[in-house]
């Protein structure tokens, strides 16, 4: 199984360039916010639930993107057949129309998209930006299945990369990719690179606003922040008094703290003495709670933070039911007879301070043959003297003869 790469130094850059995009004939589909509802909904039940299972480890810090994983698993359903199929749609709740769902989704926050380059992240931006894309990676043998291809086209816009996996450039040249669709924050794909390889396929996240109300440079200050263990550490904490969504529920209470234009930070807080972890339905009750709420003054104190962390998905994905979507007989035939998923992991990075936030995140599966070698029914092990001949088969003469009795040579 191919391993997530440890996390990298953000926004070091690459002299690598992407490779070319191989346009479909096909055009991306236009849907309806609205012409899907239940699908809709089962995708954001669907995104809780992923939610939960990224962020099960409170005792370590944890960024991560729910939507880029359940985007990128959209795509990869649409080359799963037969059982592999059904266990998707069962386990991830994927609808008749989950595919059509999805687009619409994308589609309506797409008039927040722009470059992610041109961001100045000591100054967020007071609309907010939020870039997403995706892109399939596949060999330059034109194997990969064309209809796979077509529904990642009509649904999702995806871009098509023909590429050489076993050119050790390629790796630079995905990572080019994810860089700039990332604006730099994240340089480096996160599973390593496989020569084997027959497909790579990403989605990106990239998210930048101000707040709509900064906070006061002058206001942040070492405050105390009591640890899971018991322990008190100092950490520079903002403060403020926004008008912001505040609501509470059976062991938490939670605010809205906006950005601009609808976006804002969720920030939800564990009764003291519970980590803060919660399932999906417990996600789904604070959505309800604050989503619901009346704005109100509230006086804020939030530590500010900059981290970054890279998971393998394939556990957690088969811990959820996944297992023989991410095992060695899956049904990929439509994507490429013979394949199963090598590797699949997720880097995410959030910097919140006392202008707004910036994020990224990028979502990797990988593809290889499940095929291998066949090994043959007959064996020798040379494991005691024996001897040996160079022969010119033409003539059968030993140009050399000789016999091994200590392999390390004369003792």
């Amino acid at each position: 199984m191919q391993q997530p790469r440890t996390p990298r130094t953000r926004r070091t850059g690459t002299t690598a360039t992407a490779p070319d995009q191989r346009r479909s004939p096909v055009e991306r589909v236009a849907v309806q916010q609205d012409q899907h509802a239940d699908a809709q909904a089962a995708l954001l039940r669907t995104s809780f639930r992923l939610g939960a299972a990224l962020t099960a480890t409170p005792s370590i810090n944890q960024v991560t993107s729910p939507l880029g994983a359940l985007h990128a698993l959209s795509m990869l359903r649409a080359g799963a057949g037969t059982t592999t199929a059904d266990e998707m749609d069962t386990v991830l709740g994927l609808t008749d129309h989950h595919h059509e769902a999805m687009n619409a989704l994308l589609a309506s926050v797409q008039q927040f998209d722009g470059d992610p380059g041109g961001v100045d992240e000591e100054n967020p931006p007071a609309r907010p930006l939020l870039h997403l894309a995706d892109a399939v990676f596949v060999p330059e043998d034109g194997q990969t299945g064309e209809a796979f291809l077509d529904v990642l086209a009509r649904q999702y816009g995806a871009g098509v990369f023909p590429v050489d996996f076993a050119d050790p450039s390629t790796a630079a040249r995905i990572d080019a990719w994810i860089s700039r669709e990332t604006g730099g924050r994240i340089a480096k794909a996160p599973l390593e690179p496989d020569p084997d390889a027959t497909l790579s396929l990403l989605t990106t996240v990239y998210f930048a606003a101000a707040w709509r109300r900064p906070f006061d440079a002058t206001s942040t200050s070492d405050a105390p922040f009591t640890l899971a263990s018991g322990d008190t550490v100092d950490v520079p904490t903002m403060h403020a008094s926004p008008t912001a969504r505040y609501a509470g529920g059976a062991g938490w209470s939670g605010i809205d703290l906006p950005y601009g234009d609808g976006f804002c930070l969720r920030l939800v807080l564990p009764d003291e003495g519970s980590a803060p972890v919660w399932d999906d339905q417990g996600l789904a009750a604070i959505a309800d709670a604050l989503g619901t709420a009346e704005p109100v003054p509230v006086m804020v104190a939030l530590p500010t933070w900059d981290h970054e962390y890279t998971q393998d998905l394939i556990g957690l994905l088969r811990a959820l039911g996944l297992e023989e979507t991410f095992g060695s007989t899956p049904d990929f035939d439509a994507i490429r007879p013979g394949t199963e998923v090598s590797g699949g992991a997720q880097t995410a990075t959030i910097t919140v301070a006392e202008k707004g936030t910036i994020a990224a995140a990028v979502t990797q599966f990988a593809m290889r043959m499940t095929s291998m070698p066949m090994l043959p029914d007959l064996s020798i092990s040379l494991d005691r003297p024996f001897g040996y001949q160079v022969v010119h088969e033409a003539t059968g003469l030993p140009f050399v003869l000789g016999t091994v009795a200590d392999p390390r040579g004369d003792r």
